[in-house]
């Protein structure tokens, strides 16, 4: 929406945008990495002064492994989810960590937010419409994930339930 156009679909009663949590900076990744860089070097050196020099190509593997997947772990920071309440339908929006955008559209007369447990597991909360049934905030942790179920819920509810104040009415 643009210039405060409002949306066809009816006024907006819930917004939640998901992110996954990443507290290592760019800095710290290359704080990081010279660290594990550092440490294998000397355990490689160790190694080839007892004679066992075949240890260094595993740590060159090591080294490069750990950079492979900080920077996988980074990347997949640029990915977001933005969750959108209307009076007549639920848009969850989801950006990849290469900035393709896909949009879904559940109903939201018949939208129930179902937070499925699973004993020793994160619960999944996920969006039930009309037999259509869409995970959401799968990087959150489960206090946020129980925080935004509930936060969802009350959202829904004050949809399908709106306080109506006529004036005519009151003594």
């Amino acid at each position: 929406m643009k210039d405060g156009q409002s949306s066809p679909a009816g006024a907006l009663l819930f917004e939640a945008v998901i992110v996954p949590h990443r507290s290592l900076s760019s800095r710290g990744m290359v704080v990081l990495l010279t660290v594990i860089a550092a440490l294998c070097a000397l355990t490689a050196l160790r190694f080839w002064l007892i004679g066992a020099w075949v240890v260094i190509g595993f740590s060159v593997v090591e080294v490069g492994l750990a950079m492979a997947l900080l920077q996988l772990n980074a990347r997949r920071a640029k990915a977001s989810e933005l969750v959108l309440l209307r009076p007549s339908t639920l848009e969850v929006i989801r950006v990849d960590e290469r900035g393709r955008r896909r949009t879904r559209q559940l109903d939201a007369a018949w939208l129930n937010v179902v937070l499925e447990e699973e004993p020793g597991r994160i619960p999944r909360l996920v969006l039930a419409a009309r037999g259509v049934r869409e995970e959401i905030a799968a990087a959150l942790g489960e206090v946020e994930k129980r925080d935004l179920a509930a936060a969802l819920s009350a959202a829904v509810h004050r949809a399908r339930h709106p306080l109506f104040d006529n004036p005519q009415l009151r003594a």
